[in-house]
């Protein structure tokens, strides 16, 4: 009676917590058929909650459709019947019916019979929902997390198309294609964990927290360098007023009914109950949020995988005591932890925890969080299996293309598309440069950055050097050579020219000009012409001297004895200069001093002998 009860209070708390906000949005990946043409175009199909998905990527298959088993609830191997691709053949999508048996079921069959993927064709005319896993009390459900192939729901009448065209005999080819299934709008990723402390619901919690185990390595390296911007969060439900002194909501509750959780082991009469989740769940929060403000948000995943390993509901240990010990061990304030966790008996809204109910309420194009555990992606919601290598594909596929961390493009995530044919891009494999980039969605043909210098052209036939230093990246695309030790090249600031003494395009070849041969050089007489790489040599016979700036030979003798005879000219005409000078100066000397002699002896000559000379002189006339 109590279990029933219990349920009873869960389904009205899901419920009335649906019916308020309720708004679950189905996750889509777009299937395209490529033939017959009757069906050509592109359909919706909804991306299903267990598998993986290629997130960021196709699959290119054949449809097949079988003539037993059609609802594949039973292993294909009964009938068999094999969907494994021969060597060099097309994956197969199998189309299956709904209903019968969990679609879960219907994958693990399909996969075990080599299908590639499995598309599940509605039974009624209704919007696409969202296939999810089996509650795991009802079912064996060991195989869920070996779940690998990819599934999507196609509505009624887009299966009964397909199913025509295969009786018809047409080969039905199509593409699943998941590259804009999740937005990736700049170079940083923002990804909430829709969690839960409660490592007692059976596989799921098991799968869950193998999940935070696997990941924690990834996810702490992407936060700790800026890639990735990382939230938790907890779902909680409130208790209806009519329930408040009920003893489910008592037991499942904290501050009066506002925040609850069902009861871990589905029985009030042992174990936790749904309370204690409620609280740890709290205690999760309020460290992630001091964490955060440390600046050191990544210690969540440490509190969680520790707390998991060594306070585990099973061994009793899931108390507050154990959660102060691997809080005190990471060196996170615990005062601060347990003042945001406030006090849990109060009549009171918890903010934190009211913060988290309305961040379950969706915005935009993101739906209300209802599945646990769940994980939302640049506000998409992800579907499939939750895996390591599967949830890292998705989070890669949120990136801009050429902006994603090393991580994402390694092998284990993605192939390499520029090893192959060098994706079809252009390269240059003399400098070892290519235009190929390799991306989480496939390659980008796009002319490189080199040495500062950015290359310009079409990324698949040419790129070509361009501005200031293009010579220093493979030339700038012209011709170059090495010819005894030293390098000739025809690259100019403003394109290729062959260098003096070569002629050609001066990209692909530049060859050397015979200078002797074509008689542009050494044709004095006497002269001999010696053709050389990229220039000449001149030389003249005898006891001659080649003069290239007259292009003349003239004698070693003659020219010394012309240069002393020079010599002695130039100095006979300084010796005579000098003499010549010397007698100019001496007359202009001896001039100067008789005038001044004569001067100065007039002063004291007799008057009447100046007289009688003034007299002789005025006789005569």
């Amino acid at each position: 009676m109590g279990v029933k009860m219990l349920w009873i209070s869960v389904w009205v708390l899901y419920l009335l917590w649906g019916s308020c906000w309720g708004r679950f949005v189905v996750e889509k990946n777009s299937l395209k058929v490529t033939s017959p043409d009757s069906l050509k175009g592109i359909y919706e199909c909804a991306i299903g909650n267990f598998g993986v998905p290629q997130y960021g990527g196709t699959m290119v298959g054949i449809v097949a459709y079988p003539k037993d088993n059609q609802k594949a609830c039973k292993s294909f191997r009964d009938f068999d019947i094999s969907y494994k691709s021969k060597p060099g053949g097309f994956p197969t999508f199998l189309l299956v019916d709904r209903g019968d048996c969990y679609f879960t079921a219907k994958a693990w069959n399909a996969q075990n019979a080599g299908a590639a993927a499995i598309l599940v064709a509605d039974n009624k005319v209704e919007p696409l929902i969202t296939m999810d896993t089996p509650e795991e009390e009802d079912t064996k459900a060991d195989y869920l997390q070996d779940i690998t192939i990819p599934s999507a729901l196609i509505s009624k009448s887009f299966g009964d198309s397909l199913k025509k065209a295969i009786e018809n005999g047409d080969m039905v080819s199509v593409n699943l294609d998941w590259r804009e299934s999740l937005p990736h709008p700049d170079d940083r990723v923002e990804y909430e964990f829709w969690t839960n402390s409660n490592d007692e619901c059976g596989p799921k919690c098991d799968s869950q927290v193998q999940f935070v185990k696997n990941f924690k390595g990834a996810a702490q390296i992407l936060e700790k360098k800026g890639y990735t911007q990382f939230t938790p969060h907890y779902i909680t439900w409130y208790c209806p007023e009519a329930f408040l002194l009920s003893k489910q909501c008592k037991s499942q509750c904290i501050n009066h009914g506002r925040y609850c959780a069902p009861d871990p082991e589905q029985d009030f009469s042992k174990g936790y109950d749904g309370k204690d989740v409620v609280i740890q769940n709290l205690r999760q929060v309020c460290l992630f949020q001091v964490a955060n403000e440390s600046g050191k948000p990544w210690l969540w995943w440490d509190y969680v995988t520790d707390f998991a390993i060594r306070c585990p509901m099973k061994e009793k240990k899931y108390t507050k005591q154990c959660a102060e010990e691997v809080i005190r061990s990471l060196g996170i304030d615990l005062k601060k932890i347990n003042k945001c966790m406030g006090d849990p008996d109060a009549d009171e809204e918890n903010p934190v925890l009211k913060a988290e109910q309305d961040a379950q309420i969706g915005k935009d194009s993101r739906g209300d969080v209802t599945i646990l555990p769940t994980l939302v992606i640049n506000n998409r919601q992800y579907r499939g299996k939750l895996d390591k290598t599967a949830v890292l594909k998705a989070i890669c596929a949120g990136f801009q293309e050429t902006t994603e961390p090393a991580v994402c493009l390694s092998e284990d995530i993605q192939t390499n598309e520029c090893l192959e044919n060098n994706g079809g891009c252009w390269q240059d494999k003399a400098s070892n440069i290519t235009a190929c980039k390799d991306t989480f969605r496939g390659r980008l043909c796009e002319c490189p950055v080199v040495k500062g210098v950015k290359l310009v052209g079409d990324g698949y036939t040419r790129c070509e050097a361009s501005g200031y230093g293009r010579c220093e990246i493979n030339n700038g695309g012209c011709w170059k050579k090495t010819h005894e030790g030293k390098t000739y090249s025809a690259c100019v600031e403003d394109g290729c020219k062959c260098p003096p003494g070569f002629k050609g395009d001066g990209i692909n070849k530049c060859e050397d000009v015979d200078e002797c041969k074509e008689k542009t050089a050494c044709q004095c007489s006497g002269c001999k012409c010696k053709n050389t790489w990229g220039s000449y040599e001149c030389s003249c016979g005898g006891d001659l001297l080649y003069m290239k700036e007259h292009d003349t030979c003239i004698s070693k003798k003659a020219s010394t004895e012309v240069g002393w005879s020079f010599l002695w000219v130039i100095l006979f005409g300084l010796v005579i200069a000098g003499i010549g000078g010397y007698a100019v100066y001496k007359y202009r000397i001896r001039s100067y001093m008789d005038s001044e002699i004569r001067a100065i002896m007039a002063q004291y000559m007799p008057l009447d002998n100046q007289e009688g000379q003034i007299h002789v002189h005025h006789g005569d006339i």
